[in-house]
């Protein structure tokens, strides 16, 4: 008896183990979520939460709580967690939260937990209706009455699009982070990277274009590069892009100097085409016929805004590259595969004459079709004049008169 109450206080026991009175969770959706300014800005998720009654409650809850939540509840189940053996896992992963919570990466971060509550309430019983998740989602008095109701400066409320929240409880499975392995030791630069010894197992939370990647280690997690890490199955990233030779058109916001000979240097302003994004963050880059390597984080798209970067990565310098590691040992017989800059070159070359070629035999047909528009084109025939007979046939009797 005493191990019962020991257990359920826990929150081990599912709701139907505790008698049929207790009431469990049918369905949880996320509606959005708010920003608030008091006592200081913060961010709070909105979920409305359906129970078994048939009752429905909204409330709100800040993701450090949430992620606080994750991590109990996989304390409770470890072997569902995976902390026995990682192939018995079916409790979903949660990134943790980030040192800086901006409105972009709250905003960001609304379909992974529509994916995880949605997975979540649909586990086996023991886990859904736990008494911590049950717990976890009653109304609190401050979801009936928040601290800033009274406040000068009301919340600023944002809705999830209802496109994005079908998609997100349609989903029931656990969300799967890719797993990379690290190929050499690396030393953090700052306190918001994360250092790795070789051989290290991470999980990818986030993949920034930039070429620093946001990665997690049991209770380590921080930037680092991605020429540091090496998907497991495989040499060569799947996601990897094949080379547009028609080019996007990029401005530099930052100039470059280059460092290694298949790099190009460039000035701020200048306007280039980007041929191949890469993964890790140094895309290939072509300037009239030349090309060459150069850092993606300092380039921005034609057209689009100047958008506030990132604050963990404003400030800081270009990843390095994989060529320029020391010491890379890699489980992987193969070598990575690699485009060489001559290999740009020639076929930039090949694509920007056949464009030329098109363009002018285009032009050509144009000229052509305006020639004969101007000077072809047949004239209307002169009728012959009719005789007099014929006149004097057709015309009135005026005309006849006034002829003869």
């Amino acid at each position: 008896m005493v191990d019962h109450c020991y257990h359920e206080s826990k929150g081990q026991f599912p709701a139907a183990e505790m008698g049929e009175s207790i009431i469990y969770i049918r369905h949880i959706e996320l509606l959005g979520f708010e920003k608030r300014f008091f006592p200081s800005q913060h961010y709070v998720y909105m979920f409305l939460v359906k129970w078994q009654d048939l009752s429905e409650k909204v409330v709100y809850r800040k993701f450090t709580e949430i992620y606080e939540f994750h991590k109990v509840l996989k304390e409770m189940f470890p072997i569902e967690s995976g902390e026995i053996n990682t192939e018995s896992r079916i409790i979903p992963h949660l990134p943790a939260p980030k040192w800086f919570d901006s409105q972009r990466a709250t905003e960001n971060r609304q379909n992974t937990l529509s994916e995880y509550f949605s997975a979540l309430i649909n586990l086996p019983r023991k886990i859904s209706r736990c008494v911590h998740i049950l717990d976890f989602f009653k109304v609190r008095p401050e979801d009936l009455n928040p601290s800033t109701a009274n406040h000068p400066k009301k919340p600023e409320t944002f809705l999830m699009p209802y496109d994005s929240k079908k998609i997100a409880t349609d989903i029931t499975g656990p969300i799967i982070l890719q797993t990379y392995r690290v190929i050499a030791d690396y030393e953090k630069n700052s306190s918001t990277e994360m250092a790795m010894k070789v051989g290290d197992i991470v999980d990818v939370v986030e993949k920034s274009e930039s070429g620093w990647w946001f990665c997690q280690q049991k209770n380590k997690r921080g930037w680092v590069p991605a020429a540091y890490l090496e998907p497991m199955d495989s040499p060569d990233e799947a996601e990897e892009q094949e080379p547009n030779y028609a080019g996007e058109l990029h401005v530099v916001r930052k100039g470059y100097t280059a460092a290694q000979e298949d790099e190009i240097s460039l000035k701020e302003g200048e306007t280039i085409e980007v041929i191949h994004k890469l993964l890790d963050g140094w895309w290939v880059v072509r300037k009239d016929e030349i090309t060459g390597y150069f850092p993606s984080m300092y380039l921005q798209k034609v057209g689009e805004e100047n958008m506030t970067e990132n604050n963990q990565l404003r400030n800081k310098a270009a990843p390095p590259r994989r060529s320029s590691i020391s010491n890379i040992k890699s489980i992987h017989k193969q070598s990575r595969k690699q485009i060489s800059q001559e290999t740009y070159r020639r076929n930039s070359v090949k694509y920007m004459q056949s464009r030329k070629k098109l363009k002018n035999k285009f032009l050509g047909k144009t000229n052509i079709i305006e020639e004969k528009n101007e000077n072809d084109q047949p004239k209307p025939a002169i009728p012959p004049r009719p005789s007099r007979d014929l006149l004097l046939i057709r015309c009135s009797e005026n005309t006849k008169k006034k002829i003869q």
